[in-house]
């Protein structure tokens, strides 16, 4: 897989990188967790990289910059901010480690698996909308935990079990259509 510069350098990539880079003020914030207006400011940032996701996919999209740079890119931004987030999360004791292992070990599966499909095919398998969706129940998860709402909430607990059956049901899901993928390019 050849990546040309001119697939690098566009709106869409740079959003990406802008939140790839956001990792670094989440670490460094959950460490003063407890602080006055430290919440907000970590929810902002939460929130403002949520539409930098969606507006990157969709500016990939309207413009017509979807490139084999941008599939890697993008997800591979998320992963980072939302393990970032969950670091957080998890050093300060407001989920389970369980969930934040799920996670985890979900995104090394998938970034494992679509690194052996992209070096044995030439290109990269991208993200689905089960995929999507699991990631977009999680951030809720994260959400609600980040505005306080937690194990003894109704809703909370509907949506932490949802994530839960989503994380097993995307990845099962991921590795079905990377086989066949696989076996349809090779």
């Amino acid at each position: 897989m050849i990546i040309k510069k001119h697939e690098i350098f566009n709106v869409s990539n740079l959003l990406s990188f802008v939140r790839l880079l956001m990792s670094i003020p989440f670490l460094i914030l959950f460490n003063y967790w407890e602080q006055p207006g430290i919440k907000d400011v970590i929810i902002f940032l939460a929130l403002f990289a949520s539409f930098t996701d969606i507006l990157d996919g969709y500016l990939a999209r309207k413009l017509n910059q979807v490139t084999e740079f941008g599939k890697i890119i993008d997800p591979l931004a998320d992963k980072i901010a939302m393990a970032a987030v969950l670091i957080g999360i998890l050093s300060n004791n407001l989920l389970p480690f369980y969930y934040f292992l799920l996670i985890i070990i979900r995104d090394l599966i998938i970034l494992l698996g679509g690194i052996f499909i992209a070096k044995a095919t030439g290109f990269v398998l991208p993200s689905n909308f089960i995929g999507k969706v699991t990631v977009l129940i999680i951030g809720f998860v994260i959400l609600l935990t980040l505005i306080g709402l937690g194990m003894d909430n109704l809703i909370f607990m509907i949506i932490y079990y949802l994530s839960i059956f989503m994380i097993f049901l995307s990845l099962l899901l991921y590795i079905q259509r990377g086989i066949s993928f696989y076996r349809s390019k090779v």
